[in-house]
């Protein structure tokens, strides 16, 4: 098993690419389900993730290329409807297939998925937006099975909470739907804003997209003539390379990214006492003299997001005075917690919530990965401590960080990646 060896302190100076979101790159794989044409992907990001998902794509019976982050894709060979248990396992995102294949093929059965441990994230929204719309779900044996042999019927639909794959999942079904969906209450995020926009340069007549209330036309059962399309840059690892710099009070650039995409995450970091200079393609952060201590509460977009969370509660280590940070979506994600205390942080957690006294010592030591951001948080707070950090379980970090150690190491990081 890899693991990842930091010294610190470190500074960090040049530019960084900032590679396609996961996020986006996911749900646009399964949309490629509806399409009876070969497709072009372009700026796919080559992470656990996006190979796991596309592995999967190949059992159902798709052919695909990734090469130089362009994929290839022609999924009008897919002959198979069963997501098999020894992938879904390893991925929530896998779930994704669940709207595309019952919409399609008018059945399928998906194996109840897995993830990161940070907290229960049901489907329920999912399997009540399907039955909504005419399909028979039963579960047994760890899978969904759905059926719907006229096909879906478009619905009405309110979603209880905001759900980012449950809004993108039944987005994808009533683009093959008959007749009219209503969805409201739908998720804001870039990532599902890129998915709607997609289906509508494909044809599909879909109003509302960026608003919590989309309305969407089916195709009646055709699959479409789809457009390639580009991944939208990654908004987490933009602002994880942001905090890197304010972490080590380095001035580094970001190329390739969409500052409009990051508002919530540059309005916490100047309030900290950083500045930072934006592009149309670029951001460049210019660190704090002093880190001042922060407030921020975690919710859907475009509020903070909840996958910055545990990197800016890294920075908070560094800040002067208490830094409050409250985790309003998942209930286990305070894991990093424990481990960032290993290093000499100053941490108290109450319920959904976290105090970080700023200002206390950090010195390098063995820790552990809990989750993909809580990954990143680690090696944030390693580059800022005193010696060695050895971040171990690493896997996690290769499911959403393209290239982090080459990338930082680019920037002035001693880090390298070893063996167990």
């Amino acid at each position: 098993m890899d693991y990842l060896q930091i010294q610190g302190p470190t500074k960090l100076s040049g530019t960084v690419t900032i590679s396609g979101a996961k996020n986006a790159a996911l749900p646009l794989i399964t949309l490629t389900l509806l399409a009876h044409n070969q497709l072009k992907m372009s700026n796919t990001p080559e992470v656990a993730d996006i190979k796991t998902l596309l592995k999967l794509l190949g059992n159902l019976g798709a052919t695909y290329t990734l090469e130089n982050h362009l994929l290839t894709i022609d999924t009008s060979t897919v002959n198979h409807t069963m997501a098999n248990y020894d992938i879904v396992k390893t991925m929530r995102a896998s779930i994704l297939v669940l709207g595309p294949l019952l919409a399609r093929f008018g059945h399928c059965e998906v194996s109840l998925p897995g993830g990161c441990a940070i907290g229960q994230r049901p489907i329920d929204l999912h399997l009540k937006a399907m039955e909504a719309m005419g399909a028979t779900i039963t579960i047994h044996a760890g899978y969904v099975h759905a059926v719907a042999p006229e096909g879906l019927k478009g619905a009405h639909i309110i979603f209880d909470k905001i759900t980012v794959t449950g809004t993108a999942n039944v987005v994808m079904a009533a683009a093959l739907a008959h007749g009219k969906t209503v969805l409201v209450n739908c998720a804001k995020e870039p990532e599902v804003v890129q998915l709607c926009e997609i289906l509508r340069d494909s044809g599909i007549d879909i109003k509302g997209i960026g608003t919590s209330e989309l309305t969407i036309i089916g195709t009646g059962g055709k699959t479409i003539d789809m457009v390639d399309f580009e991944v939208i840059p990654d908004r987490i690892e933009a602002g994880t390379y942001l905090c890197a710099g304010a972490i080590t009070g380095s001035t580094i650039t970001l190329d390739k990214v969409r500052a409009d995409h990051l508002d919530a995450v540059t309005a916490k970091l100047e309030q900290m006492g950083c500045k930072i200079d934006t592009t149309d393609t670029t951001m460049t952060i210019h660190p704090a003299t002093k880190l001042k201590h922060v407030e921020l509460v975690t919710q859907e977009y475009p509020a903070f997001p909840t996958d910055m969370q545990a990197q800016f509660l890294a920075l908070a280590t560094l800040a002067e005075g208490a830094s409050i940070i409250e985790e309003r979506l998942f209930e286990n994600r305070f894991m990093h917690v424990s481990e960032l205390q290993r290093l000499g942080a100053d941490i108290k957690l109450n319920g959904h919530t976290a105090t970080v006294f700023g200002g206390t010592p950090l010195f390098g030591a063995d820790v552990m990965a809990t989750d993909l951001r809580a990954s990143s948080a680690l090696v944030l707070a390693a580059m800022a401590a005193e010696g060695t950090t050895n971040v171990h379980r690493i896997y996690h970090l290769d499911r959403g960080y393209e290239n982090l150690e080459q990338k930082l190491q680019a920037l002035g990081a001693k880090i390298e990646r070893l063996k167990e």
